[in-house]
């Protein structure tokens, strides 16, 4: 790779002198929508022609579909079969719901209905390259040129005057679409591998924390216990809004945002209040190593404090006694969570309360050791699944360095 030295001014910012600029329309081909089969004609969904909606788009390769039409409605609606490699980008939709202006590749003939518009490649530029430089510019692009009141649709026409640049040589695009797709590729493999992992994790504590599946050497007896009779539970205040002075100090003030982005470990908080907030309102100070857990909104959320902190009224502190390992009751109440809904109370929206989750029954093992052991094999696979995310991270940041060096011209393929 080398370092590209003289670069001209566009709308995009700068691009290298070499490169073309121009509209879709003097380097693409076809800008066909589709449309959508009458639906009072049953027998017109009953084929096996597949059919994309703009739902369907979503920076993805589509090689089936959800609906699939008959031959009858492809003629009898005008709709013209797509071959592979053909761009799809959303050309209607919300820009809030982020529907309008995804793309896709097409991996096998399909047909699709009037709020996708169909781009083909030509010798001047290859839908690969498209399909990557719309992926960085298509929000841009949208909020330029759309136009309408509403949905802020695309049209044909619109789409045919949009800018574009990028090399000359179709090979070098070819390379940079090669270079984006493989470590695409890398993410959506690890991904696959998150999520079977997930998967794995949730048997796991499904044989594990029911007892179903005994760790060897273990055969001791099991009990049901309430929960309120193994921890002292509190919760938190929040200090006055409309007094500036209580809040923007050095007290993490945990929220139930925080809680539901943390995991398993809560090591910030977003916002922290002062010594006086604290002093002058009924939140209080919880030790590391607190269980925290959600009763309002995101009910039976959990996570354990990495840090000292104070919380919310909306958030239930648990401190298990010596009888139950803290980490196993972690897991415990993460596993139970959605059927927390089913005894929360109902009001304006489903809350929990203290008293609630005092009475929350869980089945144990009676021997601390035990709940040691249950413990670390869940939190290993915590450990695995979560250097995998990271590891995720880094080549999703990666990959926008790439994307930004590559489809700018700052860094050229040989």
């Amino acid at each position: 790779m080398n370092v590209t030295q003289e670069y001209k001014q566009t709308e995009f910012g700068p691009i290298p002198s070499d490169w073309i600029l121009c509209t879709f329309q003097d380097v693409l081909t076809t800008f066909s929508s589709g449309a959508t089969p009458y639906r009072g004609i049953p027998e017109y969904y009953k084929g096996n022609v597949r059919w994309i909606s703009s739902g369907e788009l979503n920076y993805n390769k589509i090689f089936d579909t959800v609906e699939h039409i008959s031959q009858q409605a492809v003629r009898n609606t005008n709709l013209r079969v797509h071959q592979p490699g053909t761009f799809l980008m959303a050309i209607t939709g919300l820009e809030a719901e982020g529907t309008r202006g995804r793309c896709a590749f097409i991996e096998a003939p399909a047909t699709t209905n009037q709020s996708c518009l169909a781009i083909n490649g030509t010798e001047r530029m290859c839908t690969e390259y498209l399909f990557w430089f719309y992926r960085m510019w298509g929000q841009y692009l949208a909020f330029k040129y759309c136009q309408g009141t509403k949905q802020q649709s695309y049209t044909a026409s619109i789409v045919r005057n949009l800018p574009i640049y990028g090399p000359k040589d179709i090979t070098e695009q070819q390379a940079i679409a090669e270079a984006l797709s493989d470590i695409d590729g890398l993410i959506a493999a690890l991904d696959k591998k998150i999520a079977k992992k997930r998967l794995i994790k949730q048997g796991a504590m499904q044989q594990l924390l029911t007892g179903k599946k005994r760790l060897p050497d273990f055969t001791g007896d099991w009990i049901e216990i309430r929960l309120g009779d193994y921890t002292a539970m509190n919760s938190g205040g929040t200090p006055s809004s409309s007094i500036p002075e209580y809040y923007n100090g050095d007290i993490p003030f945990l929220s139930i945002s925080d809680i539901t982005i943390s995991g398993k470990y809560i090591k910030k908080t977003e916002k922290a209040i002062t010594k006086k907030g604290l002093k002058n309102s009924s939140a209080r100070m919880f030790p590391r190593g607190t269980i925290m857990y959600a009763m309002y909104a995101s009910l039976g959320k959990t996570s354990i404090a990495d840090i000292e902190l104070s919380c919310s009224q909306a958030i239930l502190g648990i401190a298990p006694n010596d009888k139950i390992d803290s980490n196993y009751l972690y897991y415990c109440l993460s596993f139970i969570e959605n059927n927390v809904k089913e005894i929360g109370q109902t009001g304006t929206q489903t809350n929990l309360s203290k008293q609630i989750v005092q009475d929350i029954l869980l089945y144990i093992p009676n021997q601390g050791n035990e709940q040691q052991a249950i413990a670390t094999i869940l939190t290993d696979m915590d450990k695995e699944i979560a250097d995998l995310e990271a590891k995720c991270d880094k080549y999703r940041l990666l990959k926008s360095g790439m994307m930004q060096k590559l489809l700018t011209g700052q860094i050229r393929l040989k």
